[in-house]
């Protein structure tokens, strides 16, 4: 059930005030500059995926460029879907969807096993059997939620921000290994820099300018950066002003079962992890994400994921980083994020303003990104602090989750040599932490135990049941 409706616009509380957070419309100026923030806060997450998988295939600069404007309109897509929803598809929350990283090395696995002018619509066709996947899975597979306990749930948010950390470490230190600079005192020094332009921003600032911390940063840490020479117009001179997505430029999709099986692997995680993410976001923005939200959000997944690949995009999947931009300056309207899904859209239509966000250096997003990723996992402890820690069951889960979630964060090829299937969900932290805390809440709350004791802290036993979809 969601909490009283009792959130302002401007971050105070009026007891006359009936609508809820999640629901207000906040003035345009407000609107399209906090809708800035979440696409600047997830930019480079967008662009990441296309960029590798690009390369891999072997596209020349100008198909590339295109295949990076899709990734833009498709997540914008995908956002719209997932705050401003139709029917039973769309979460209704502050939710940004964007390409998901967990199908790059799948992807990259199926490209070499076809020709450069095959590839892509072979991962293209897989991508598409996926989204259908998810969309009919949707109302069982959130179900799940009955294995969710505050217990899980903090200690899933908690693996999200920590696995997102060494993301920003990586943009600090320049963000392409053994690139020119990358790792230098400038490049990190930048990244500190930005660090405190948000902290200060975020204690000297009051109101509207406090929430907009992060994007008062990222702006400061972008003009530091041009004496630097960390920074330059190169990009904006070459990019064409507008480009309608051409469908299905590469080719129609084929259709083939072994980069479909491969793929559909992907999307249970994708599903998995979106799931945890929804999760997250309800209990920070305070309405609780049901079964029904869960189903309507999986939903919308599954739809702009059969949608993206007609556009020349992958599969859309939540971006975490954005819930921490949520929790950090308390803007909880989805409208908001909508707005972002606009912005997205225009960068994908008109390359030219993708070129303008896209001078923001790596060192600059990885400063930001230490607040960002920090906040989500702070969210998760304080969740953890609610779930009955008393209890030795609690603290194994707890324990026993986390470590085996770092796995791939403190050695990345620790399961190269198992079968692709055990790769694919193990190198993600977040999903393999993910199922191991609902395996240990089953054996430690469910297999033998009393089904009416609490299941951690005074939410537990209400979030180990759920009204069903």
């Amino acid at each position: 059930m969601a909490l009283p409706n009792t959130r302002t616009t401007d971050g105070g509380s009026t007891p006359e005030q009936s609508v809820h957070p999640v629901d207000e419309v906040l003035p345009t100026v407000k609107l399209f500059t906090s809708g800035l923030q979440h696409v600047a806060a997830m930019y480079a997450g967008v662009v990441a995926p296309p960029l590798i998988v690009g390369a891999g295939v072997g596209l020349s600069p100008t198909e590339l460029a295109l295949l990076i404007s899709a990734s833009l309109f498709t997540a914008g897509l995908a956002t719209l879907l997932q705050t401003l929803g139709f029917w039973k598809i769309g979460a209704r929350l502050p939710f940004v969807n964007g390409v998901s990283f967990a199908g790059v090395a799948p992807m990259l696995a199926i490209a070499k096993e076809h020709s450069p002018q095959d590839a892509l619509p072979v991962i293209f066709g897989a991508v598409i059997v996926a989204g259908i996947l998810c969309f009919l899975a949707a109302p069982y597979f959130c179900k799940l939620i009955r294995f969710f306990p505050p217990v899980v749930q903090g200690t899933v948010i908690t693996l999200i921000g920590v696995s997102l950390l060494p993301v920003a470490v990586n943009w600090a230190r320049g963000g392409t290994p053994g690139a020119p600079g990358y790792g230098s005192e400038k490049a990190i020094g930048l990244a500190a820099l930005t660090l405190v332009a948000v902290v200060l921003c975020n204690k000297l600032l009051r109101g509207f300018w406090q929430q907009l911390s992060l994007l008062i940063g990222l702006v400061i840490g972008t003009v530091l950066a041009f004496p630097l020479g960390l920074a330059d117009f190169g990009a904006v001179g070459g990019a064409k002003v507008f480009a309608l997505p051409s469908p299905f430029h590469f080719g129609a999709p084929v259709f083939d079962l072994t980069a479909i099986v491969s793929i559909c692997i992907v999307m249970i995680v994708v599903m998995t992890e979106s799931t945890a993410d929804m999760l997250a976001l309800g209990r920070i923005v305070e309405r609780e994400a049901d079964e029904p939200t869960l189903a309507a959000g999986l939903r919308a997944d599954g739809l702009a994921t059969v949608i993206s690949p007609v556009f020349n995009g992958f599969a859309a999947s939540a971006f975490a980083q954005n819930i921490g931009l949520v929790a950090l300056t308390n803007i909880r309207s989805r409208f908001v994020v909508a707005a972002g899904g606009g912005i997205l859209v225009m960068l994908g239509l008109f390359p030219v303003l993708g070129s303008v966000v896209s001078l923001v250096p790596a060192p600059v997003l990885g400063g930001a990104g230490l607040v960002l990723f920090g906040t989500v996992a702070a969210s998760g402890i304080r969740t953890l602090a609610e779930a009955g820690m008393q209890s030795g069951a609690n603290t194994i889960l707890v324990s026993v989750s986390l470590g085996v979630g770092i796995i791939p964060i403190a050695a990345p090829t620790f399961y190269d040599a198992f079968p692709e299937a055990v790769r694919t969900l193990m190198h993600s932290g977040i999903s393999a932490g993910c199922v191991l805390a609902v395996l240990l809440n089953l054996l430690f709350h469910h297999v033998g135990a009393d089904r009416t004791a609490p299941q951690g802290g005074p939410h537990g036993a209400a979030a180990s049941t759920a009204t069903p979809s």
